[in-house]
């Protein structure tokens, strides 16, 4: 009798483990398989992506005019109306930022290799 609950309890084991395998299976099956689209939604309209931000749409006035543009323009900073300036201008004051913070930096690392200059408390 010993024996036979012996047999019972590893056929009991076995059966949940094969039932375990073929679940196990049958979602990794289930996992590739192409899922079906409904028809019943309606037809999205799609918008040129921008090159720099595919996910994002393209900003209308960066349409690759300007030297460098790719349409990256997350903040929508070219879209901005009634501020008194265009695209060139606002073109023209990133260079010149940009050319004063290299400068900047340029002046943090001489202070800091060379010291200050003579005439200046540190």
């Amino acid at each position: 009798a010993d024996r036979d609950s012996k047999d019972l309890k590893s056929h009991g084991s076995m059966a949940r483990f094969t039932a375990l395998v073929a679940s196990l299976m049958l979602t990794a099956a289930v996992a590739f398989t192409p899922s079906v689209k409904s028809s019943s939604r309606t037809a999205v309209t799609l918008a040129a992506k921008s090159k720099a931000l595919p996910f994002l749409d393209q900003p209308k006035k960066l349409d690759g005019s300007l030297a460098g543009d790719a349409g990256f323009d997350p903040l929508g900073l070219s879209e901005i109306e009634g501020i008194g300036a265009d695209l060139y201008w606002m073109r023209e004051a990133e260079l010149k930022h940009a050319r004063v913070a290299m400068l900047a930096t340029v002046g943090v690392l001489f202070v800091e290799g060379c010291g200050s200059m003579p005439g200046f408390v540190s």
